[in-house]
């Protein structure tokens, strides 16, 4: 299932959310002139490595968010971020927003630094903030109405599906593939920050209550 947009209306311009994709793009076209070695050293300087987190390295929990492995890592993140992130700071507004999602992004780092403490490998992307948005959709969105794009064999359709399933679906998959990973001795290998994601959503859940809504105007061209 592929979220495509969401049915909730909006009232204002999600300036914050569009410049957080903004700014993830052009920073991953930045890395896409790199070369193999010196894109290594990107990552590896500004992602978030577990294993080297004394002193500066804190510094990486916010600038992880901004890189990105590949071009699906990307258009995945940035997909969800759109179809999540505009009706959260249609909701509580672009300031409170951008704080929003930093905080949670930063928090979900530092569940997977304590989860996977000893890990060598880089750990990057928006995941963990654009769960928080999620888990904050859940919080404040529960029965709107999400357009999914759904594979059924060779047959592909949308279809609207309350948040509520498709967020609590997602998690699930997050819970038990983390937890899942936890049987694997090798604790140092690459993959999917899932606890990042799991951390994220649940801190999202928490902290968007701390973000009172604000009162939202229907714009004077929106028919009733």
């Amino acid at each position: 299932m592929i979220p495509l947009r969401s049915t909730e209306r909006i009232y204002g311009r999600a300036l914050v959310t569009a410049a957080l994709i903004a700014i993830n793009t052009l920073i991953f076209l930045y890395q896409a002139t790199l070369n193999p070695y010196d894109l290594n050293t990107f990552v590896t300087q500004w992602g978030i490595v577990p294993d080297q987190m004394r002193g500066y390295g804190l510094f990486t929990l916010f600038t992880s968010m901004f890189l990105h492995g590949g071009w699906m890592h990307l258009i995945g993140n940035m997909l969800f971020l759109w179809v999540f992130g505009r009706n959260v700071e249609d909701l509580i507004g672009g300031p409170s927003f951008l704080a929003f999602y930093l905080l949670a992004g930063i928090a979900a780092g530092v569940v997977q630094v304590m989860v996977n403490a000893y890990s060598r490998v880089p750990t990057i992307g928006a995941s963990g903030a654009i769960a928080g948005v999620m888990g904050a959709y859940l919080i404040k969105f529960p029965r709107t109405r999400i357009v999914t794009l759904i594979f059924i064999f060779f047959f592909v359709t949308t279809a609207e599906i309350p948040a509520a399933f498709i967020l609590l679906y997602w998690f699930a998959i997050q819970f038990f593939s983390g937890f899942g990973s936890l049987a694997t001795t090798n604790y140092s290998g690459g993959g999917v920050a899932y606890f990042a994601h799991i951390g994220g959503f649940l801190i999202g859940m928490l902290l968007i209550r701390a973000f009172p809504a604000r009162k939202r105007w229907r714009a004077w061209y929106e028919e009733e």
